[in-house]
C-alpha cells in the first residue's frame, strides 16, 4: 500500500473518530434514528442530481447503502442514544475489521495473510484492555447493537469490493440515496410521529451544523476515500485502519465530552498501534509492485 494511500487511509481515520462526539451531540439534540435519516438525506442531495451512477450493479449499490447507513447507523445512534459514551462506541465498532476480514473470506475468497491475523489479534488486544475500563458501565443491548453496527459495517465493506473498481465518491452519494426512507419511516415507527415532527419544528442551525459534519467530511469525504481504497486494495488490508479510529475517538470524546483516559486505555492504544504497523508494514513488504493509479 503506498505512502499516499496510507495518509489517506489515516485522514478517514482522524475524521471517522471524531465523527462520534458529532453522533453523541446530534442524538442528544434529536431522535436517534430521524438523526441518521437526516445525516443520509444530506449526503445524498443535491448530489444526486450532479453525479452520475457508479458503474456497476444496482445492487451492490442500494445494499451498501442499506448496510452502510439504514443498519450500521440506525444500530449506532441508538446506542450512542441509549447510553454508550462516544469513545467506548468508537472503540466497539472496530470489531468490524474481523467482520470484514471474515466475510471477505465467505464471500470473496480473500484469505488474510499471517501478518494480518497477528497484526489484528495484537490490536484486539489492545481493544480489550480499553474495554475492561469501559465496558463495567455499559449496558449489554447497546453494546450489542454497537456490535450488529460492526457487522452491518464489514457487510458493507465487503459489497463495496463486490461493486469493483467504480468511482467512489459516486458509489457513496448513490448508496446515500438507498438509506434516507427506510431510517425515516422507522424514525416515525418508532419514535413517533409527534416526535418527528418536534424535532423538525425545532430544528437549529446548530442542529444543521452537526448534520452536515455527518453528512458531508463523515460520509461523502470519509466514505468516498475508504470506497477509493477499498476499490483498489484487498479489504483485509484496508479495514485493520479502523483499528486507529478509537485512539482519535478517545482523544476526541476527551477533549469535546469530558470522558475520561486512563493510563491502562494508553497502553491499549499503544497495543493498537503495534497491531496495526505490523499488519500494514508486513503486508507491504509482501505485496507485489503494481502501480494501481
Amino acid at each position: 500500500m503506498p505512502l499516499r494511500h496510507v495518509l489517506l487511509a489515516l485522514l478517514v481515520v482522524v475524521i471517522w473518530g471524531f465523527n462520534f462526539v458529532i453522533i453523541k451531540l446530534s442524538v442528544e439534540a434529536l431522535p436517534p434514528i430521524l438523526a441518521a435519516g437526516l445525516r443520509f438525506v444530506a449526503a445524498a442531495l443535491p448530489a444526486v442530481f450532479f453525479i452520475r451512477p457508479p458503474r456497476t450493479q444496482w445492487y451492490y449499490v442500494v445494499g451498501f447503502g442499506l448496510a452502510f447507513g439504514f443498519a450500521l447507523y440506525g444500530f449506532l445512534n441508538l446506542a450512542i442514544a441509549w447510553g454508550m459514551s462516544a469513545g467506548l462506541s468508537s472503540l466497539v465498532l472496530q470489531t468490524q475489521a474481523f467482520f470484514t476480514m471474515a466475510l471477505a473470506f465467505l464471500l470473496l475468497g480473500e484469505r488474510p495473510s499471517r501478518f494480518q491475523v497477528i497484526g489484528a489479534l495484537i490490536a484486539f488486544a489492545g481493544i480489550g484492555v480499553i474495554a475492561l475500563e469501559r465496558l463495567a458501565a455499559t449496558a449489554l443491548l447497546p453494546l450489542g447493537m454497537v456490535l450488529l453496527a460492526a457487522l452491518s459495517w464489514g457487510m458493507a465493506n465487503v459489497l463495496t469490493k463486490k461493486a469493483g473498481r467504480v468511482n467512489a465518491l459516486a458509489f457513496t452519494v448513490w448508496g446515500s440515496l438507498a438509506a434516507p426512507v427506510p431510517l425515516i419511516g422507522l424514525s416515525l415507527l418508532v419514535e413517533g410521529q409527534q416526535a418527528v415532527l418536534d424535532a423538525l419544528a425545532g430544528f437549529s442551525w446548530s442542529d444543521a451544523g452537526l448534520i452536515a459534519f455527518l453528512a458531508y467530511p463523515a460520509t461523502l469525504l470519509g466514505g468516498g476515500i475508504w470506497s477509493w481504497l477499498l476499490g483498489r486494495h484487498p479489504a483485509s488490508v484496508v479495514a485493520p485502519f479502523t483499528l486507529l479510529v478509537p485512539i482519535t475517538g478517545l482523544l476526541s470524546g476527551y477533549l469535546v465530552l469530558g470522558e475520561t483516559i486512563t493510563w491502562i486505555e494508553i497502553g491499549g492504544a499503544v497495543l493498537v498501534i503495534a497491531g496495526l504497523v505490523v499488519t500494514v508494514l508486513r503486508g507491504r513488504a509482501a505485496e507485489p509492485v503494481v502501480r494501481l493509479d
